[in-house]
């Protein structure tokens, strides 16, 4: 019974080596190396395009300004000489001019701020929330400042005023719309060509690295903090989860790719 005991217990160890030998092989023989793993969770920083789109619409705003100006003061003021006016406008009136003008740059308005919300949700699904929450404003400012504009000119025209006193009207409204577009545009600018410069990290990989070099870390953004909103936290905590998710799916993609590869 003893010799038949230690048979046994010879055998479960060696069963045990056996066992122990595979999963070391396992572990020791990985199918993903830790540098495919890495170049696939890195991801590159992708820039915010829209800077130079509203630095395109900033100047052709002004353009437009400037030539509804001369129109003006040409063929409807009639400083200038009519002949030339009819011959360059086709008959046209210069208000009419001016009003064409300022519909054609009201949807170059709406085309930017559409391209604006989009390039600007793509950077809310990379995990940029601040800067999103922190121009989220300025997206419908062009188009709610340039459809003012608008109204105004409409209840101008409906006026039926003289010519004169239509032109100069016509020319405060455009000069004061320019006045509060163009430092708006020059904001938002400013505020991303300095979020492409820095190329930052996600919102939380930049609350981890926070938390990992800092003993003492204030509280982050997504938690509640005294003089915050209840709704404001909420709306920062569901914008991370989504965007977790969101990551975690794409990850699980990369892995099950770089796995099938080796």
């Amino acid at each position: 019974m003893e010799s038949k005991g230690r048979s046994l217990h010879a055998a479960g160890t060696s069963v045990d080596m056996t066992r122990s030998v595979e999963e070391e092989s396992l572990v020791d023989g990985p199918l993903i190396s830790a540098d495919a793993l890495h170049s696939a969770i890195r991801r590159q920083f992708q820039t915010v395009p829209t800077h130079c789109h509203a630095g395109l619409l900033s100047l052709l705003h002004i353009v437009y300004v400037v030539l509804s100006v001369c129109v003006s003061v040409l063929c409807v003021l009639k400083f200038g000489q009519a002949e030339v006016c009819a011959s360059v406008l086709h008959n046209v009136s210069g208000d009419s001019v001016i009003v064409y003008g300022k519909v054609c740059l009201w949807v170059l308005v709406l085309v930017f701020t559409r391209c604006m919300q989009h390039h600007h949700s793509q950077a809310r699904r990379r995990g940029y929330l601040r800067f999103y929450r922190e121009t989220q404003g300025l997206n419908h400012l062009p188009l709610s400042i340039h459809s003012a504009g608008n109204v105004l000119l409409l209840v101008v025209l409906a006026a039926r005023l003289s010519p004169k006193v239509q032109a100069y009207l016509l020319l405060s409204i455009l000069g004061l719309e320019l006045l509060v577009a163009l430092p708006c545009q020059l904001y938002y600018t400013v505020k991303v060509m300095r979020f492409n410069r820095e190329q930052a990290a996600p919102d939380v990989s930049q609350e981890e690295r926070s938390h990992t070099y800092s003993v003492t870390s204030l509280p982050t953004e997504t938690g509640f903090r005294e003089g915050s909103s209840l709704e404001e936290v909420v709306e920062r905590q569901a914008d991370l989860i989504e965007y977790l998710k969101q990551h975690n799916t794409s990850l699980s993609k990369r892995l099950l790719n770089l796995t099938a590869q080796h």
